[in-house]
């Protein structure tokens, strides 16, 4: 095991990923902006650098900068935590060059399953079933129009590089394709350095349905049930809750079957997500591989008892997986929603700043994943999650009615400050979720009414 680790990250997970590696007894680095040179993590680290200015890009996105810390205080592996070069193949490649080790999967594996397009292919390959659409990009719209004509419509255009939600545009109607291919394009360009993008077909009424898997170097891999993460507004996920309700028990035994031969295909390891979506048929399509750890991964811990962060260290270590298949067990269930410094009155707007309050729910299997603290000044600067609130219980509606408690308990408050607190107990208490009826259009059919 490690001596010691560099976590290139910040906020909840940065913390998350310190309390594991404390457990285990592993030295930690934390790195920091000048605007979170008060954050949790830096307090609460056996080492903190600052490596830039509160622009991403010259802070937690500089990899030289991230590296040079990392060499300073004799880290011998990197935690990329979720977001910024969580996903960056290249950075891998770097850690890796410079005699670390990367904890997730190998910059060569990363590079083909962050590709939208080629993972398509590497799934196509490894028997997976996919939507209608290309494998390819597409590098004109006259041949993306054709196949979008062929698949009919609606269809959704992605950018090959893209995630996070970003990068997509869905189209309705033949006269709407060439305006949103281009500007699909121009985005992806802008957001990810890449204009490539695919088209496939779209399904208007689907479930987000995710397999978390788990793989070591010694050629074991499992997976870890399914999680249900319909409630998105603008494809960004606020509620997702383990196990998926309502879905047949062969239907994610087929589907998390699948995800480990797409784990076993690719020479995928560490822990990962795939993501697929489910039609009202109750027919799955692969979507894409995200190449970390999820914000969702404590659902999946509350309802397996398994520690994931722990499990990723042990297997960049060298270490077998400390559990099989045969050992995994789902008992229960268990919601997370995402408190974001966010204003849904205002279509969802950034609302940070100094929090004056911040009293987190507490009470039987209630878990607060968080960095705020009173008196903590939420920058601007980045992403807006303040916290996830995570609940377990027997059973499902017992889960609603315990999150809904907590959500009520969580009072902060400050100068300009909202929550989606309030948005999140409106999209509980509705009937569909209630009922475990409810798809990716749940959110923008509260927005409407």
């Amino acid at each position: 095991m490690f001596d010691t680790i560099l976590i290139a990250n910040r906020g909840e997970i940065a913390v998350r990923v310190l309390r594991a590696c404390r457990e285990l007894g592993i030295r930690t680095v934390a790195v920091y902006s000048t605007v979170d040179k008060d954050s949790s993590v830096v307090r609460m680290a056996d080492k903190a650098v600052q490596i830039g200015p509160a622009p991403a890009k010259q802070s937690y996105l500089n990899a030289a900068a991230v590296i040079e810390a990392a060499k300073q205080t004799g880290a011998q592996a990197v935690h990329p935590g979720y977001g910024f070069l969580s996903e960056d193949a290249d950075f891998a490649e770097i850690v890796e060059s410079n005699g670390l080790t990367f904890i997730g999967p190998s910059a060569e594996v990363m590079a083909r399953l962050a590709d939208k397009t080629s993972a398509r292919a590497a799934m196509t390959e490894a028997g997976l079933p996919l939507l209608p659409g290309s494998v390819e990009p597409l590098a004109d719209p006259e041949s993306a129009k054709q196949l979008a004509d062929d698949i009919g419509y609606p269809v959704i255009i992605k950018a090959a590089a893209g995630g996070g939600g970003r990068g997509m545009g869905i189209v309705h109607e033949p006269t709407d394709f060439a305006r949103t291919y281009q500007q699909t394009k121009a985005t992806a360009l802008q957001l990810f350095g890449d204009g490539r993008v695919y088209v496939e077909r779209y399904l208007a009424s689907a479930r987000h349905v995710e397999i978390q898997v788990l793989a070591d170097k010694h050629g074991n891999a499992i997976y870890l049930g399914e999680r249900d993460c319909s409630v998105q507004r603008r494809h960004q996920k606020l509620v997702e809750e383990a196990p998926a309700p309502g879905l047949p028990p062969d239907l994610t035994k087929r589907m998390g079957e699948a995800a480990v031969r797409g784990v076993l295909a690719t020479g995928y390891v560490g822990a990962g997500t795939f993501e697929f979506l489910v039609d009202t048929e109750n027919d799955f399509y692969f979507m894409e591989v995200n190449c970390r750890i999820q914000v969702e991964h404590p659902v999946t811990e509350m309802v397996t008892h398994t520690d994931l962060i722990a499990e990723q260290l042990r297997v960049a270590s060298g270490e077998r997986l400390s559990i099989t298949q045969d050992d995994v067990r789902v008992t229960g269930a268990a919601i997370e929603c995402r408190v974001n410094v966010e204003d849904p009155k205002r279509d969802f707007a950034p609302a940070p700043g100094l929090l004056e309050t911040f009293v987190p729910p507490g009470g039987p299997f209630v878990r607060v994943d968080t960095h705020g603290f009173t008196g903590y000044k939420m920058p601007a600067a980045y992403d807006s999650l303040l916290a996830k609130v995570i609940v377990w219980a027997p059973d499902r509606t017992q889960a609603i009615a315990r999150m809904r408690r907590a959500l009520a308990e969580f009072d902060v408050d400050g100068p300009g400050v909202h929550t989606t607190r309030e948005f999140l107990d409106q999209v509980l208490s509705d009937q569909e979720f209630a009922e475990g009826k409810h798809d990716t259009g749940l959110v923008a059919r509260l927005l409407d009414d």
